[in-house]
C-alpha cells in the first residue's frame, strides 16, 4: 500500500480493513488504479465542494470537505452521513481521505455507525434552536435538497458536547491519524492529479 498509518486499538478484519468491536467503527484502506473520480481538481475547492454535495445528496449528505496535507501530498478530506442499511432511523457517518495522483489514488476512511438510541445529537441541538436554524441551507450548495438534510447538529462545535457520537469519533480519528500518515516515496513521486 502506498500509505501507512497506525491502527492502534483496532482488530484486523482482512488485509485492508480493521474494526473496533466496542463501537463497530471500521477503518479501510484502498488503492484505486485509474484516474481519480473526483468531480473537480483539489485547487478548485468551491467547485469540488458543490459537486460533492450534489453527488452525496443522492444517498445522504456531505457534511464538510477540505483540502488537507497527508505527509507531503494534498488530499481531499470529506465527511458525510448516510442512512444505516436496514434501519429507517439510524445513521452512519464516514470520514475519508483521498490522496489523488494522475492515474491512481489512495483512500483511507473510517465508517462510524450510530449505536444505541439514534438521533440524540440532533434532538438535543434541535431543542435549543428554532427549526430554521436547525436546517440551514447547505454551505456548499444552497437550495440543495438531499436524501438527508444538512443540519446544525453536524457542526464541529457540537463534537465536544457529544464525545461518543459517531460523527465526533470519525472527526477525532481523522485528526489523530492524518498527522502520522506516511506516504511511500514512489507513490509521492507519481505525477499530480
Amino acid at each position: 500500500m502506498p500509505i501507512s498509518f497506525d491502527i492502534r486499538g483496532m482488530q484486523q478484519l482482512d488485509s485492508t480493513t480493521w474494526g473496533d468491536p466496542a463501537t463497530r467503527d471500521v477503518v479501510a484502506m484502498t488503492y484505486v488504479h485509474g484516474t481519480p473520480d473526483l468531480p473537480a481538481r483539489l485547487h478548485d475547492l468551491s467547485r469540488l465542494r458543490r459537486r460533492l454535495a450534489e453527488h452525496h445528496a443522492r444517498t445522504g449528505c456531505l457534511i464538510e470537505a477540505f483540502v488537507v496535507w497527508v505527509d507531503s501530498l494534498p488530499a481531499l478530506l470529506r465527511v458525510e452521513k448516510t442512512r444505516m442499511p436496514g434501519s429507517p432511523v439510524g445513521l452512519v457517518f464516514a470520514a475519508s481521505i483521498v490522496v489523488p495522483r494522475d492515474r491512481c489514488s489512495a483512500v483511507f476512511q473510517i465508517i462510524c455507525p450510530e449505536t444505541g438510541a439514534p438521533g440524540v445529537r440532533e434532538a438535543v441541538v434541535g431543542s435549543r434552536v428554532r427549526p430554521a436554524e436547525m436546517y440551514p441551507p447547505h454551505p456548499y450548495a444552497p437550495g440543495l435538497r438531499g436524501r438527508l438534510p444538512y443540519t446544525l447538529s453536524d457542526d464541529i462545535r457540537y463534537d465536544e458536547t457529544f464525545p461518543d457520537h459517531p460523527l465526533t469519533r470519525a472527526r477525532r480519528w481523522i485528526a489523530d491519524t492524518v498527522p502520522q500518515v506516511r506516504v511511500d516515496p514512489s507513490f509521492a513521486a507519481l505525477p499530480e492529479f
